[in-house]
């Protein structure tokens, strides 16, 4: 039934600002088709305005999109000098690191990098 996962949307006040976000801060790959799409390894992720179709903006919390990165620390350091302000320190939690921001919006994000895999 069910064969995969086609993309991730994150909601927004303001797709311009937000794919500024995405592209010049994250340096996501943006999609030549789509003023609003970008890459992340082969997910698509998406921006979209609740506003521009009659609904209520909330931004998505306590589901974190997790980021793949090689080093999540490194990563953290060099976002944060571009700005990105994180929750907390780089969680260990045995099997992956994480570190935990937002976007512009509000909408949860982590950086995630699995390093060993669950017993």
């Amino acid at each position: 039934m069910i064969t995969g996962l086609d993309f991730v949307a994150v909601p927004s006040t303001d797709a311009a600002r937000s794919a500024a976000f995405y592209i010049e801060t994250l340096g996501l790959r943006k999609d030549d088709r789509a003023d609003v799409e970008f890459w992340i390894g082969d997910t698509c992720f998406g921006i979209w305005e609740p506003a521009s179709f009659g609904m209520p903006f909330a931004p998505q919390k306590n589901g974190h999109i997790a980021i793949g990165v090689d080093d999540v620390a490194a990563t953290r350091a060099e976002l944060e000098a571009r700005g990105v302000e994180f929750s907390g320190d780089v969680m260990d939690t045995g099997v992956c690191h994480m570190a935990f921001f937002t976007d512009p919006d509000g909408n949860d994000l982590m950086l995630h990098h699995r390093y060993a895999p669950r017993e």
